[in-house]
Parts: structure tokens; C-alpha cells; sequence
């Protein structure tokens, strides 16, 4: 999640010479950071033209010098009267640390503040790159006043809307690479990558050399290249539920008893939660005439419309939002299934949830009963 924050009322020049990336996506700081720094750098300065100081310190010590040597790059000028760029890199004591919370490093940091205010000419450009930092600081606040600001944030799973966020960052690297993504391929990337954009670069890079000139990423594409996480088997199993593909959901099943997952983990966990958002998604789509959508978001939109009414049944997220990327894929594959299957597949789970803590009954014997049970035909 990008944020950009521009100075307020500032001449040209002042915005031409101080810069910062900052954010807890670390992958995504450097790479922009590294951009940046390509772009600002003078073309017509040689090996003068960049002065790099690491901001990755060890203790407060080291933190300290390497603010002071940012200092005296800052105040030095350039050779043969040229621009030089100079570029505190991959700084990680702005954060809320034993190191960050040191009174030298906030002294050393205040100095730092006092001589970007002061105005650094226009001869020499500061670049600020830094990870996990405390927005509360006053040095953050005085440079966020000064620079143009980048601000680079991991998305947060737990919160309402991360898919959809997560969905764009892959599209848009995708198309950049030009790469065409099946929408079930998509909603399948995103869920294992978890936004993460580190993984997504990683992974996008592995398809795009394994499918040479072939630009469309198909589902099994994602299935057959992107590694399967516990979440990934997880979210696989409830898709191969949805979709009654059987041969698959026994697979899913047997691989995360083989991963050491509990049976009624698994219960609990993915056959539980899939068998309850397809009656949901189905009970709401009858009752309101919402229709199939083609992708969750057209669900979370219909979702979005009802009145708090409609809605105050339905599974929430830590911050209160309604889960509904995950019924909005049940919605997909609500139809096919009838509502009284649907209700004996919950009344199956708990008769499952019984036998597994109170019989001798093998686990994994239990567990494919009620897969063969829910996915049954007609």
C-alpha cells in the first residue's frame, strides 16, 4: 500500500532536494528507494555524485555516527562545483526500539532535523530510506513537513478490504510484465501471496520464465508454480468443497494430516467455515435476489448495499468489517448446492466434531466421510 505525501508550501526548489521512502514493506522501500536514487543521482558527476551512508546500525553508537556522517555529507559541497545526491540507505533505528528510543540517537536525529530546516541548498538532494518507522517521532514529523514523502505499508491480512488492495498490486505488476491472469487464477495468487509484495515480485518472476511467450496465467498455472502454504492448503480445500471436486478435497485433506494438521483442526478450520459461507451466500442471494457474481467484489458491493439489518448475522473480521471476500467466493459456487444439503452438511460437521473427540475412530476416516458427504452427488 503505497501512501504519498507531498510538503506543504514549498518553493520548486524546496522540493527538489529532500526525499524520503519509508514504510513496513521492506521489499517495496528499497525498490523504490533504489528508482529514486538512479533518478536523482547527477548524470554529469561521476563517482561524486552519489554518497551513500548506511543506515542500518547495530547499536545506538553506530546509529548516532551514521546520522553525524549524513550530517557532514549534507554540509559538505560537491566537488568541481557540481550536484551530488546523498542517500541515508535502509536506515532501521527510526522505529520504536531500544536503539530507536536512545537519547543519543534522538539528539543525533534532532541535529539532522535542524540542518534539513535550515535549508540544505540546492546543490546537494537527501534521500531518506527507512523501514518500520514510529510515525509519533519528532524527526518522522519534521521530515514528513520537508520532503516529498513515499510511504510504503505491508497490507494488514486481518483487516477488511486487504484482498482487494492485494488484487491491483498484482494486476498492475502483472500487466507491467504482461502477464494475463485468469480471474480464478488471480483470486488464487492473491490468497497466497497475502499481499506480501516480496513473494508476489518472486512469484510473478517464476511464471513469467516458465511460461516464456505464453502471457495467460491459468489456475493451474498458480497451482502447478506458487508453493502452497498451510493458508494456501487451507483456502485450496475450501475451493475444492465449493467447486465438488472430490478427488482434490481428499488430496487437500490427506496433505495437511501429512502436515501434521489435526483432524478436527481441519474440521474447524476449512470444511466447517466453506460448508457455512456457501449457506450464507446462498441464503442471501435468494432472499435479496442478489446474482451470481463473477468475481467476490461484486458480492462485497451487494453486501455493501444491505441494511446493517440484513447483514448482522454474518461472520466478521477483527476489525468488525463483514468476511466478505470469503462469501463472496461461496457465492460463486452457492448454486451448486441446494440449501437443504447445505443444512445437512452443517448438521454432518457437528455429528463429525462428536466422533472425533469422543470415538477411537480413525481421523482421517472421519474427515473423508463428511468430504464424500458434502460433495455427494445430487
Amino acid at each position: 500500500m503505497k501512501l504519498v505525501v507531498m510538503p506543504n508550501a514549498k518553493t520548486k526548489a524546496d522540493l527538489s532536494n529532500i526525499y524520503a521512502v519509508v514504510g513496513s514493506d521492506e521489499a517495496e522501500v528499497k525498490r523504490v528507494a533504489a528508482d529514486l536514487a538512479a533518478e536523482l543521482t547527477p548524470p554529469d558527476a561521476g563517482d561524486f555524485g552519489l554518497e551513500i551512508i548506511d543506515g542500518c546500525a547495530d547499536n545506538a553508537e553506530q546509529a548516532g555516527s551514521r546520522v553525524r556522517s549524513a550530517i557532514e555529507a549534507l554540509q559538505t559541497l560537491p566537488f568541481f562545483g557540481s550536484a551530488k545526491l546523498v542517500w541515508l540507505k535502509n536506515v532501521n533505528f527510526l522505529s520504536d526500539t531500544v536503539v530507536g528510543r536512545s537519547a543519543s540517537v534522538q539528539s543525533a536525529l534532532e541535529e539532522l532535523a535542524d540542518v534539513i530546516n535550515a535549508d540544505i541548498g540546492t546543490d546537494v538532494t537527501l534521500l531518506v530510506s527507512a523501514t518500520d518507522v514510529d510515525k509519533r517521532r519528532s524527526f518522522y514529523k519534521a521530515l514528513s513537513k520537508r520532503a516529498e514523502l513515499q510511504v510504503f505499508d505491508r497490507l494488514d491480512s486481518s483487516r477488511s478490504g486487504w484482498e482487494e488492495e492485494a488484487t491491483e498490486i498484482v494486476r498492475r505488476r502483472a500487466e507491467t510484465r504482461g502477464l494475463d491472469f485468469d480471474e480464478a487464477a488471480l483470486e488464487l495468487f492473491v490468497l497466497l501471496t497475502g499481499g506480501d509484495t516480496r513473494q508476489i515480485e518472486n512469484e510473478l518472476e517464476k511464471i513469467e520464465i516458465f511460461l516464456g511467450k505464453i502471457r495467460q496465467v491459468t489456475l493451474d498455472h498458480v497451482r502447478e508454480l506458487v508453493p502452497l502454504s498451510r493458508g494456501g492448503v487451507i483456502f485450496e480445500l475450501g475451493n475444492a468443497l465449493a467447486e465438488r471436486d472430490l478427488g482434490r478435497a481428499l488430496r487437500l485433506v490427506r496433505r495437511l494430516l501429512d502436515q501434521g494438521e489435526t483432524a478436527i483442526g481441519i474440521l474447524l478450520v476449512a470444511i466447517l467455515p466453506t460448508i457455512r459461507n456457501l449457506l450464507l451466500a446462498k441464503d442471501l442471494m435468494e432472499r435479496h435476489r442478489i446474482p451470481k457474481p463473477h468475481v467476490p467484489f461484486q458480492f462485497i458491493s451487494a453486501l455493501n448495499r444491505l441494511s446493517p439489518i440484513a447483514t448482522e448475522h454474518l461472520p466478521r473480521k477483527k476489525d468488525g468489517a463483514i468476511s466478505g471476500y470469503a462469501l463472496g467466493i461461496a457465492a460463486q459456487n452457492a448454486h451448486r448446492f441446494e440449501t437443504k444439503q447445505l443444512i445437512e452438511g452443517m448438521d454432518a460437521c457437528l455429528a463429525a466434531n462428536l466422533r472425533l473427540v469422543t470415538s477411537q475412530l480413525d481421523h482421517e476416516l472421519i474427515l473423508t466421510e463428511i468430504v464424500v458427504k458434502v460433495i455427494g452427488k445430487n
